[in-house]
């Protein structure tokens, strides 16, 4: 749903990578769980606005952001608790259309040195695979 990347000549192609996540209100302690899609062209996470306010994250501002299509489209975002392979960061998160499945962005995956091998089309951390 975000900014992709465009593919350059010589690079391989990787189907999706889905992974279990757990958003967390630092507050309330409510929780929200899905498989979502591992994204790295896009920066931020985004979840569907319907179970951010369910589990009642407010919108602490706005940021523009250039979706797939190449237009720029305003979002609101928050930040929340974002756990997955037993790893747990505070993390900026974006309030998507109700219609959209999961988005895990790069900022995210990258904050807890986790990265994509596309010939295995797993995920590794440094020095290690995760299947």
């Amino acid at each position: 749903m975000l900014l992709r990347v465009r593919k350059l000549p010589g690079e391989c192609e990787i189907g999706p990578i889905h992974i279990e996540v757990k958003v967390r209100n630092r507050d309330s302690n409510e929780t929200f769980s899905a498989n979502f899609l591992v994204d790295t062209g896009s920066t931020d996470s985004m979840i569907p606005a319907r179970e951010l306010k369910r589990i009642r994250i407010e919108p602490t501002g706005k940021k523009m952001y250039e979706v797939a299509t190449g237009e720029l489209q305003q979002f609101d975002f928050a930040y929340a608790e974002v756990s997955y392979l037993d790893e747990t960061l505070t993390s900026r998160v974006i309030f998507g259309p109700d219609n959209t499945d999961p988005i895990l962005g790069a900022t995210a995956l990258y904050s807890m040195g986790i990265v994509v091998d596309p010939v295995n089309q797993t995920l590794k951390k440094v020095g290690l695979s995760l299947k």
